[in-house]
């Protein structure tokens, strides 16, 4: 087995060197990717197509096993279980999904409801493997299933009832491949290994349609001040540096929403991961400076509303203290508006399971004016909050109370993310489209232009997605110059 790996990473790292990476193992974090000359913001490091992967599944919409679209979609008439958008889909994904289709056929109708995303990328896993072993889909030094078994389970950290969950799953898929020859020790420490090292496909505005396993994208390290993101072109997974990274570097992805404070990201990171980061966001945990983030991202705000302030907590317990002014705000108080907050929210999310939009988005900017009384300014919650309402009412076509919610959100959006952020460039796309729908042009090509400003370093400029805002821009400018013209005339 030894000898089989090092030969398949030192295939790897042939084909890395390729790309100006290469393979390296560093104290504390194991397995990384270093470059081996310069990387400039908006530069592709590296991309790779999925090993396995399965859409999403959904009781709205099903998506398309190759391209996981939603538009003119027919069922497999074998499995009755995977969808397709047309014969070119189905064509590419037959030599998988043949073997798929008739294990999925063997199962009775109960048994085939319990057929999860997870369950499933587990066993087209398996029967990828077989195939590749077969030679009937060809192996390459960075589509393997060697590396899959590289990859890191953290078997030993994981709870038991977790490992039970895991040993049922794997019991299900033993079940429905009925191979003699697979382990079902191994499947369970797989879907350990999926739990840490799958991703989520996300479109271009982010937006999850699926889950996959890369396992050279898997290599790369996280970090809360990344050098690279990770972005996703159909299903191709594709690493694009948003800084200078010079040769000799990591390369550093996020795996985690980076706004929350310290302590929040690295309880997200041990449950989720089973690491402690290090780091140079989180080794600041417990210092000054991350002491007041802490405060301004998820603490309160003073009670002078003309004051911005960060409050601590009182010695005595019984308040907080502004750091700035020294105003005291009782420890009841808070207490009282924090337990009118949750019962709405409680509220709010029933009005919008039961599809009532319109008192959902009530109930929302209710807990908004409450959360204004309790959550400093650029309050996580706050924001969180302000993108639920702004969201309902897009989908409610209020175009005009929608643009003011997406305004207030963009200050704590650059607050809390890097320049280069794919969220806060849509978010300026986001107030663009608002700003044009409602005539007003000029506006809109400000947000536009610094959307696609921050976009073609996160996005490149070669995607339909891209080449559409560009094109969006052009019109926008058009109409302007149009409007002008009328205007002098």
């Amino acid at each position: 087995m030894y000898v089989y790996e090092r030969k398949t990473m030192e295939e790897l790292q042939s084909a890395l060197k390729g790309n100006g990476l290469t393979l390296s193992n560093l104290p504390e974090k194991g397995r990384c990717l270093l470059t081996t000359r310069d990387f400039h913001p908006g530069e592709v490091i590296i991309s790779q197509e999925p090993y396995v992967c399965v859409p999403n599944k959904s009781p709205v919409d099903s998506r398309c096993d190759g391209c996981f679209t939603t538009s003119n979609l027919k069922k497999c008439s074998g499995c009755h279980v995977v969808w397709y958008c047309g014969s070119t889909c189905q064509k590419l994904d037959w030599k998988l999904h043949r073997l798929e289709c008739e294990a999925l056929s063997r199962l009775d109708k109960d048994r085939r409801k319990c057929v999860t995303p997870s369950i499933r990328l587990m066993v087209k896993l398996y029967l990828r493997r077989k195939l590749q072993s077969e030679k009937v889909i060809p192996t390459t030094a960075t589509d393997n299933y060697n590396l899959v078994e590289a990859l890191v389970s953290h078997m030993p950290d994981i709870d038991e009832k977790q490992l039970v969950l895991y040993a049922q799953m794997a019991n299900l898929v033993n079940f429905i491949l009925q191979q003699p020859d697979i382990n079902i020790k191994e499947i369970a420490e797989n879907f350990s290994k999926f739990a840490c090292n799958a991703h989520t496909i996300c479109d271009s505005e982010l937006i999850p349609l699926g889950t996959g396993l890369y396992p050279v994208i898997s290599i790369i390290n996280h970090s809360c001040l990344p050098n690279s993101v990770l972005v996703f072109e159909g299903r191709l997974a594709v690493i694009r540096a948003v800084q200078h990274i010079p040769q000799g570097a990591e390369v550093l992805i996020s795996y985690i929403d980076t706004t929350g404070s310290t302590m929040t990201r690295q309880k997200a990171l041990k449950e989720q991961y089973l690491f402690t980061c290090t780091c140079p966001r989180c080794i600041k945990l417990g210092q000054s400076d991350d002491i007041q983030e802490s405060a301004v991202l998820e603490g309160y705000r003073c009670k002078d509303e003309g004051c911005n302030g960060f409050l601590l907590r009182s010695s005595d317990d019984k308040g907080f203290i502004c750091q700035q002014c020294g105003r005291v705000r009782d420890k009841e108080e808070i207490r009282k508006i924090a337990s009118e907050v949750k019962s709405m929210s409680e509220k709010a999310l029933m009005s919008l399971s039961s599809g009532n939009q319109l008192e959902a988005v009530s109930m929302h900017q209710t807990i908004e004016k409450l959360q204004r009384k309790l959550c400093h300014p650029f309050s996580i919650s706050l924001m969180q909050t302000r993108e639920k309402v702004l969201k309902i009412l897009m989908e409610l076509q209020n175009w005009r109370e929608a643009l003011a919610y997406c305004k207030l959100t963009i200050p704590v959006y650059q607050r809390v993310y890097p320049g280069f952020h794919p969220l806060l460039g849509l978010q300026y796309y986001t107030c663009g489209k608002l700003e044009w729908f409602l005539g007003d042009t000029e506006d809109a090509i400000k947000s536009v232009t610094k959307a696609i400003d921050i976009l073609r370093i996160t996005h490149g400029t070669n995607t339909p997605f891209m080449r559409d805002l560009l094109m969006k821009l052009e019109e926008a400018h058009s109409e302007a110059s149009h409007k002008l013209s009328c205007k002098n005339e």
